[in-house]
């Protein structure tokens, strides 16, 4: 089944605290996002690409997708004031029945994890990519108090691509409008107990959330 692949630069970049959207931090003279874009119009099954974007970006981000070629549509969409929000918006844009969503803070996507979570929606209305936590997890309450430790072996941190049948997740996003909660979108599924496959990803697919992240992610790309 084809696919929507929704790219999400939208986001307010507060912790990455370079005045700037990090997804827009150039890295060997490629903005961020790129590398996602690159991948995704790799996989046969994506048909189109739909880019989230904050509108006063919008003019910068047209001008490297001219310099870039692509053999996919590609879409822009405004976002909203939340990750939520921007995702609800481009599900109204998708014309596909599968979503491929992805951060575009994560520039070390792989091929393989896109169409290993489109392979596994034969089975499931959801999955997503993860890697295993190598470290025990604490719960804790208001006072920093901890409440309980997390059974190690079933703990996981979840990543981005994550896959969707679009009908269930739009479904779900229009439900929970108003849940703060949602960080991302699986969590909409785990409140229907809905099953969600978790497919292993690598641990060096991580996200450009601060400036120490930077040096890391260009080291990984090159």
């Amino acid at each position: 089944m084809k696919a929507s692949g929704i790219i999400l630069i939208a986001g307010s970049s507060t912790r990455y605290n370079q005045g700037m959207n990090k997804n827009l931090e150039l890295i060997n003279n490629i903005p961020v996002f790129m590398y996602s874009i690159r991948v995704m119009n790799k996989v046969e099954r994506i048909n189109e690409i739909i880019l989230v974007i904050k509108p006063e970006d919008e003019e910068q981000i047209i001008e490297y997708l001219k310099k870039e070629s692509v053999n996919k549509p590609i879409r822009i969409v405004y976002g909203g004031n939340t990750r939520k929000e921007s995702v609800y918006n481009a599900l109204l844009e998708s014309n596909n029945d599968i979503v491929v969503i992805h951060d575009g803070a994560r520039p070390l996507i792989k091929k393989e994890y896109i169409e290993e979570c489109q392979d596994s929606l034969e089975d499931y209305s959801g999955a997503i990519v993860g890697v295993p936590v190598k470290d025990t997890i604490k719960i804790i309450n208001d006072n920093s108090e901890i409440v309980e430790s997390t059974n190690r072996q079933y703990t996981w941190i979840a990543q981005t691509p994550q896959c969707f049948r679009k009908k269930v997740l739009l479904e779900l996003h229009e439900k929970y409008k108003d849940d703060e909660s949602i960080t991302d979108d699986s969590i909409l599924l785990e409140k229907e107990k809905i099953k969600v496959k978790m497919i292993r990803g690598s641990y060096t697919n991580i996200k450009l959330t601060t400036k120490e992240d930077l040096s890391y992610i260009k080291e990984l790309l090159n």
